[in-house]
C-alpha cells in the first residue's frame, strides 16, 4: 500500500499483479548505469569477448591499425583516454563493417622519461655519476621501473571499454624490436641517408642530451632572462664602437664575430654624455634612446651594412684568440639579422646558435672538421679555456660575466627581459642551443618525396595535413637521431678512432658472426665491449657510444612490432601501410613525422592511409592539466561516478576531435548521462514494459526481430521514425568512411533526441495499446527495429550501454541469427525502401508548429495539462498545410488541444503590409526612391499577399522582387481571445480562453499524472495490475463529483488500474474504514493510513511538483483544514469523556503534526515568494 495526499484527496495504490512469464527482462527505473558497466565487463571477460570477436572475423579483409606507444612511467591522463577512445571507436567500427582488425598495445620503454625518473631516484646529476654507478646498474634500474604502471594502464584502458591486445603487446626494449630498429638504420646507411656531423641543436643540460627540433617546441614558457647591450670597439679607433644586444650573456666568452644585415641602414652616432661614437642600425635608435633622450645623440653618418663588413673589433675575452687567423673578431653580414629587436648588430658564438654556426662556417671562421668553441661540459658548466668561470653552471655564471664586462667598461645597458623560451619537455628546465656531434638522417634530400607522400594520405581535420604538417615538411632539417645516453637502443655503428672505417650491424646474427660472441640482449651493457676486426686489417672497431633517440624507435614501430624482416615478412608487406592511426596534435612534429620520414626513406610510401588528429585536453580554466595544481578531476573518479560511456561520448562529441582544444568540464560528462543516456535508456525501458504487457495479453502476437525489421506500418509516425532510421544509417556509413567523428556523434545524439522526445513520447498511447492490439504491435515492432539499429550504430561509441540493451533485445532474435555480443554484429545495411523524405519533411514542420505553440502556452501561463480550444496554422504554402493535416492528430495530442485549423488566407487574423528597402533600392531608383517607397507602403493586404506568392510586383513602372521589400504581418484578431507567433512565413494562433470543461479536463490530467508518479514511487510498472483508491473528504466534495463525471477519462489514462472513489465520514475510525468498509489492507498499526497520507510521504509530492506555488497554497490550506478538524475531534473526544488515552494521544500528535507541516509549507512558500511581494505568503 502506498498513499499520498493531493489537496483534500488521499490516493492509495495496491499491487495485485500475479507473476507471469516475460519475454524481456523487466528494467528498473533505478538502474545504475555505472554498476551495469561493471556487469558488462564481467560478462565480456566470461565470454572472452575480444578474443572471440577476432576469431569470428578471421578470413575477412584485414584492416591494419598502428598504436602509437605511450610511456608507462605515469598513469594515463585524459589525453591518453581521448586518443584511446578514438582508436577504439574506429577499430570497433571497422570490425563491425566486415573487417579483421588486430589491435596490439605497445609500450615506449626507452629514453629520457625513464632515465629522468631514475636519476631523480638515485640522485644522479652528471655523466660521471652514471659511469661511477655503472651503465649495467643504471640500465637495470631503468628496466626495473619501465613497466611500473603497466597494470594500472591495462586496468584503466579495460575499464574504459577499449578492446586491445595486451597479451601480445610490443615493447621497444625487447631484443626483437631493437633488432628491427638496427635493420631500419642499416637500410638508411645503405641508401647514404646517414652521416655524422656537428650541428647546433636544442640541448637539455638537466638530461645531458640533445633534443630533436620538434621536441624543443613542446614546452615553451614565459621566462625572464638577463639582457645586456655590450660595446665592441673597432681596432682602428677605440672610440668607435659597435653595440650588440643579447639575452644570453653566458655565450659572450665564446664570441667570434659580429653580424649585420647587408641591406639595413646603419648610423654612426655621437653619444653626447659619454663622447663615444656608437654604430647601430638606424631603425633601432629608439631601442637605445627613449623619447626623452633624443637630444643625447647626434647622427654623424649613415652607411649600408655591406660597408661595415670586414671591420675588426676588440674581443671581450681572449679565450679563443687562435681563431683570429681564420678571420674571427670581424664584422660579417647575413640577412637573418632582423630589425624587430636588439641593435641590428648580432654577436655570433658558433657553438651556441644555428645561425651563428652557419654564418661563421660560410665566412671560414670555423670549418666542418675543425674545432668549434663550445667550452661547456655535458651538464652546462664552463670548462677550459674559459678559466675565469670554470665549473659554474651557465645561468649561474651570467651575473659574473656581466660584472666582468662591466668592469672592463663594455656594458652600455643591462636589465631583465621577459620572453617565450623553449624548456625541456621532460625536466622542465631551459634548453640551450649548442654544437653537438651527432648522427643524422638526411631529411632535406627527401623533402620532395615527403611532400608527395603526404598528399597520398587522408587527415581529419585536413588543415593539419595541408598547413601544419605540410609546412613542417617544407622546412624540415636533417634529423639528429642519436643521444648521448644509456637506456636505449644502441646505434649499431662500429668504427675506429679516426672514423675512417665502418661496420654497420643489421642483425643479431651478424653481430655474433663478426664478434664470435653469443648475444641475447642488445642494450649497452651487453654489447659496448664487443669488438669487430677492422675490414682493412688495421686493428679493431668499437661501437660508438650513442643510442637512438626514442622517436627513431617509435617511428620504426610498423616494422619492429612484428620483427620485420626477420619474421612475418609476408604478413607485414600485406598490411603496410596502415589503414588508420590516431594521436594528438602534438604528434604532428613527433610520431607522425618520424613515421613519414622512415616510411618514405625505406619504401617511398606513406606508412599510413588515414589519420585522425585530436586536440589537447586542457583544464577547465584553459590551462594545461597539472598534477601539482590539481586543476582537473581524477579520470578514475569520473569514470566511477558517471561511467566510461559518458566520458567517451563527452570527449568525442567535442571540438577536440577536430584538433581543437577542449576545456574539460566534469559537468559535461554528467550532461551526457542525463540528457543522452537517461532518455535513451528510458525509451528502451518503456519499450520493454510495453512489449511485456502486450505479449502477456496477446501471446499470439509475439514477433521476432526479423518480422519487426520487415514491418511496413501504415502509421505516419512509424513511417517517419523508420525513414529517419535509414537516413541515419546512410549518414553514419558515409561519415565514418570519411573518419568524421565530429559529424557522426551529433547526428546520433540528435536522432536519440528525436526518438525519445518525439516518437516515443507522442506514441505512448499506441505503444501501451490504447488504439488497439494491431496498432500496438505495429508501433512496438517499429520501436524495436529502431532501438536495435541504434544499438548497433552506437556500439563502437558507447560499448557498455549498447551491450546491456542488446542482451535484453536479443531475446526475440531467431536463434540462428543471435550473437552473444552486440559487438559481433555488423553495422546495418541501408534499406532505401523505408526512406520517405516527404514524411520526414512533414514531421519537421509538425515539430516547428509544436515548439512555437508551446511557447504560446508559456506566454499565456497555460500548462500542458489544461487543454485549449484550438490552434490555427496560417501558411500560404499549400504543401505546408497538407503536411500539417497529415500530422494533425499528433499535433492535437501533443498540444492538448481540441482542434487544429489550417488557413491559407490570413486576412481574418493578419493584415499584410510592405516596406521598401531603401538601401538596396536607393542605388537603383535614385530620384524615384521616395515615390516608390510611399507606393509600396500604401499597398493593400491582397496585393501584398499576391506579391508574396508571385515574388514580383510592378510599382510606378518599377519591377520589384520580394528581396527588395520587407513584409510585415500585423495581428488584427481579437487579442482578448487569441495570441500568435511566427515560424518563418508561417503563423501560429492559439485560442487561449478557458471554460469550466477545459479546466476540469486539466484537473483530471493533473490527477492522472499524480497517480502515475505515485506508481513510480511505489516501484510498480505499467503492466502491474494495481488498485487505486481515491479517498475524498466527503461525498459532497466537488473533486469527487468531477472524478465521477470524468471516470472514463481517468480509466483511459490509468491503464491496468482499478479505480475506487470513496469518501469516509471524518469521525469514523480509519482502521474500520480501511479494513472493513473498503477492504484496504491495514499497515503500520492504528491510524497508520491517515498518518502516512498526511505525513512525511508528502515530501515525495514536493519533489514531483517543485516550485509550483499554487500547489503549496492549496496544500497549506488542506493542512489548515485538517488541523482545524482534528482539533475539533480532539475537543469532542475530551468532552465525551473518552477513557482511551491512546486515542487522545494520537489526536494530539496529529494536531501538532498538521501544525508543523503547515508551518513547513508556509516556509517553502516564502522561499518561492519574490522580494517585496507578500501576497502569496498572506494567502
Amino acid at each position: 500500500l502506498k498513499t499520498i495526499t493531493l489537496s483534500r484527496l488521499c490516493l492509495s495504490l495496491t499491487n495485485t499483479m500475479s507473476s507471469t512469464q516475460k519475454i524481456f527482462k523487466s528494467i528498473s527505473d533505478e538502474t545504475d548505469l555505472v554498476d551495469q558497466e561493471q556487469q558488462i565487463l564481467e560478462y565480456w571477460n566470461k565470454i572472452q569477448a575480444f578474443k572471440t570477436s577476432l576469431e569470428k572475423s578471421k578470413g575477412r579483409p584485414k584492416y591494419t591499425f598502428y598504436d602509437g606507444p605511450p610511456f608507462a612511467t605515469g598513469l594515463p591522463h585524459y589525453g591518453h583516454i581521448l586518443a584511446g577512445t578514438i582508436k577504439d571507436v574506429v577499430t570497433r567500427y571497422a570490425h563491425q563493417t566486415g573487417h579483421h582488425v588486430e589491435r596490439r598495445f605497445g609500450w615506449d620503454t626507452h629514453g629520457l622519461p625513464i632515465e629522468f625518473e631514475i636519476e631523480k631516484q638515485l640522485g644522479i646529476k652528471t655523466k660521471e655519476d652514471v659511469l661511477k654507478l655503472g651503465i649495467d646498474k643504471y640500465n637495470a634500474a631503468c628496466r626495473g621501473i619501465v613497466m611500473r604502471f603497466s597494470s594500472e594502464w591495462e586496468k584503466t584502458i579495460t575499464r574504459l571499454g577499449r578492446w586491445i591486445d595486451f597479451e601480445n603487446d610490443y615493447k621497444t626494449m625487447n631484443p626483437s624490436f631493437m633488432e628491427s630498429v638496427w635493420w631500419v638504420f642499416s637500410q638508411l646507411w645503405d641508401k647514404d641517408l646517414v652521416y655524422r656531423g656537428f650541428k647546433v641543436m636544442p640541448y637539455s643540460n638537466a638530461c645531458t642530451t640533445p633534443l630533436s627540433n620538434f621536441e624543443s617546441t613542446l614546452n615553451y614558457q614565459e621566462t625572464y632572462d638577463p639582457e645586456v647591450i655590450v660595446s665592441f670597439p673597432t681596432v682602428e679607433d677605440n672610440n668607435v664602437q659597435f653595440l650588440a644586444w643579447t639575452t644570453t650573456p653566458w655565450t659572450l666568452p665564446s664570441n667570434l664575430a659580429l653580424c649585420v644585415n647587408p641591406n639595413f641602414d646603419y648610423v654612426e652616432i655621437h653619444d653626447k654624455p659619454s663622447g663615444i661614437h656608437y654604430i647601430i642600425a638606424k631603425g633601432r635608435l629608439s631601442f637605445i634612446y627613449k623619447k626623452k633622450q633624443e637630444k643625447n645623440f647626434e647622427i654623424l653618418r649613415t652607411m649600408k651594412g655591406t660597408d661595415l663588413v670586414g671591420k675588426e673589433y676588440v674581443p671581450l675575452f681572449n679565450y679563443f684568440e687562435d681563431f683570429k687567423k681564420n678571420g674571427a673578431f670581424k664584422v660579417i653580414a647575413d640577412t637573418y639579422v632582423t630589425s624587430d629587436s636588439g641593435t641590428g648588430v648580432v654577436h655570433n658564438a658558433p657553438g651556441f646558435g644555428e645561425d651563428d654556426y652557419r654564418v661563421c662556417m660560410d665566412n671560414g671562421i670555423i670549418t666542418k672538421d675543425g674545432e668549434i668553441p663550445c667550452p661547456l661540459d655535458e651538464s652546462g658548466r664552463f670548462i677550459a679555456p674559459v678559466t675565469d668561470f670554470r665549473g659554474k653552471y651557465i645561468k649561474d655564471a651570467d651575473n659574473d660575466i656581466i660584472a666582468a664586462i662591466k668592469k672592463a667598461g663594455r656594458i652600455i645597458k643591462h636589465g631583465s627581459f621577459k620572453h617565450r623560451y623553449p624548456f625541456c619537455w621532460r625536466s622542465d628546465t631551459p634548453l640551450i642551443y649548442r654544437a653537438i656531434p651527432s648522427w643524422f638522417v638526411r631529411v632535406e634530400v627527401l623533402k620532395e618525396r615527403l611532400l608527395a607522400n603526404n598528399k597520398k594520405t587522408y587527415w581529419v581535420p585536413d588543415f593539419v595535413q595541408e598547413k601544419r604538417f605540410h609546412n613542417w615538411l617544407e622546412g624540415a632539417k636533417d634529423w639528429a637521431i642519436s643521444r648521448s645516453r644509456y637506456w636505449g637502443t644502441p646505434i649499431p655503428v662500429w668504427t675506429n678512432e679516426e672514423y675512417s672505417e665502418f661496420v654497420i650491424i643489421d642483425s643479431i646474427e651478424k653481430l655474433e658472426r663478426l664478434t664470435g660472441k653469443k648475444v641475447t640482449d642488445l642494450h649497452r651493457e651487453s654489447i659496448d665491449d664487443l669488438e669487430i676486426p677492422a675490414p682493412s686489417g688495421n686493428g679493431v672497431l668499437r661501437r660508438v657510444s650513442d643510442v637512438f633517440d626514442c622517436w627513431f624507435e617509435s617511428g620504426s614501430m610498423p616494422y619492429a612490432q612484428c620483427h620485420y624482416p626477420f619474421e612475418g615478412k609476408d604478413t607485414f608487406e600485406d598490411r603496410f601501410p596502415a589503414d588508420f592511426i590516431a594521436e594528438g596534435l602534438d604528434q604532428t612534429r613527433g610520431w607522425f613525422y618520424t613515421l613519414m620520414v622512415l616510411g618514405t626513406a625505406l619504401f617511398d610510401k606513406p606508412p599510413f592511409k588515414n589519420l585522425i588528429v585530436n586536440g589537447i585536453v586542457l583544464a577547465a580554466d584553459g590551462r594545461k592539466m597539472s598534477k601539482r595544481l590539481k586543476n582537473y578531476p581524477d579520470p578514475s573518479i569520473v569514470v566511477d561516478k558517471y561511467g566510461a560511456d559518458a566520458l567517451r561520448l563527452y570527449l568525442i562529441d567535442s571540438p577536440v576531435v577536430r584538433a581543437e582544444p577542449l576545456k574539460f568540464q566534469e559537468e559535461g560528462v554528467e550532461n551526457v548521462r542525463s540528457t543522452v543516456f537517461r532518455p535513451w535508456f528510458n525509451a528502451y525501458r518503456f519499450f520493454v514494459q510495453s512489449a511485456n504487457s502486450y505479449f502477456k495479453k496477446h501471446p499470439e502476437g509475439v514477433f521476432t526481430s526479423t518480422q519487426a525489421a520487415q514491418n511496413r506500418s501504415t502509421n505516419v509516425m512509424d513511417k517517419w521514425i523508420l525513414s529517419l532510421n535509414q537516413s541515419l544509417v546512410k549518414f553514419v556509413r558515409e561519415e565514418m568512411a570519411g573518419y568524421r567523428l565530429y559529424t557522426v556523434i551529433p547526428r546520433l545524439v540528435s536522432f536519440i533526441d528525436q526518438l525519445t522526445n518525439w516518437y516515443v513520447r507522442m506514441n505512448r498511447p499506441r505503444l501501451k495499446g490504447e488504439q488497439g492490439a494491431e496498432d500496438q504491435r505495429a508501433a512496438l515492432m517499429s520501436l524495436y527495429t529502431v532501438l536495435f539499429t541504434v544499438c548497433r550504430l552506437m556500439a563502437p561509441f558507447t560499448p557498455f550501454l549498447t551491450e546491456s540493451m542488446y542482451q535484453n533485445l536479443k531475446q526475440i532474435i531467431p536463434e540462428q541469427e543471435r550473437e552473444d555480443s552486440v559487438h559481433y554484429l555488423m553495422i546495418p545495411e541501408i534499406d532505401d525502401s523505408f526512406v520517405d523524405l516527404d514524411i520526414e519533411r512533414a514531421v519537421v514542420r509538425m515539430q516547428e508548429v509544436i515548439v512555437a505553440a508551446r511557447d504560446l502556452r508559456n506566454k499565456s501561463n497555460i500548462t500542458m495539462k489544461i487543454p485549449v480550444r484550438s490552434f490555427t496554422v496560417c501558411a500560404t504554402d499549400e504543401a505546408y498545410l497538407k503536411d500539417i493535416v497529415l500530422m494533425e492528430e499528433y499535433i492535437k495530442l501533443e498540444l492538448h488541444c481540441k482542434e487544429v485549423k489550417q488557413l491559407s488566407e490570413m486576412k481574418d487574423f493578419f493584415k499584410l503590409s510592405a516596406e521598401a528597402k531603401s538601401r538596396e533600392l536607393g542605388r537603383r531608383l535614385k530620384g524615384k526612391l521616395r515615390a516608390v517607397s510611399e507606393a509600396v507602403k500604401n499597398l493593400d493586404h491582397d496585393t501584398v499577399s499576391a506579391f508574396t506568392k508571385s515574388g514580383e510586383l510592378t510599382v510606378l513602372e518599377e519591377k520589384l522582387s520580394i528581396d527588395d521589400v520587407d513584409i510585415h504581418r500585423n495581428f488584427i484578431g481579437d487579442e482578448k481571445r487569441y495570441i500568435s507567433t511566427e515560424v518563418g512565413t508561417t503563423l501560429i494562433i492559439m485560442d487561449y480562453v478557458l471554460d469550466d470543461q477545459l479546466r476540469e479536463e486539466g484537473a483530471m490530467r493533473d490527477l492522472s499524472s499524480s497517480v502515475m508518479q505515485l506508481r513510480k514511487e511505489s516501484r510498480l510498472v505499467p503492466e502491474d495490475n494495481t488498485d487505486v483508491y481515491f479517498v475524498f473528504a466527503s461525498e459532497e466534495d466537488d473533486l469527487k463529483q468531477v472524478c465521477e463525471e470524468k471516470r472514463s477519462m481517468l480509466e483511459k489514462n490509468l491503464q491496468n488500474m482499478n479505480l475506487h472513489l470513496v469518501a469516509p465520514r471524518l469521525d469514523s475510525s480509519v482502521r474500520t474504514f480501511a479494513q472493513k468498509t473498503h477492504e484496504i489492507p491495514s499497515i503500520c498499526g492504528t491510524y497508520a493510513p491517515l498518518k502516512i497520507a498526511f505525513g512525511g510521504e508528502l515530501d515525495l509530492h514536493f519533489k514531483a511538483y517543485a516550485r509550483q506555488t499554487e500547489f503549496y497554497k492549496k496544500t497549506a490550506g488542506s493542512y489548515r483544514d485538517m488541523y482545524t478538524e482534528t482539533k475539533k475531534n480532539l475537543r469532542v473526544a475530551k468532552e465525551q469523556g473518552l477513557k482511551s488515552d491512546a486515542r487522545i494521544q494520537d489526536l494530539e500528535k496529529q494536531v501538532e503534526q498538521f501544525k508543523a507541516e503547515q508551518e513547513k509549507l508556509i516556509k517553502k512558500l516564502k522561499d518561492l515568494t519574490p522580494a517585496g511581494d507578500e501576497t502569496n505568503t498572506q494567502q
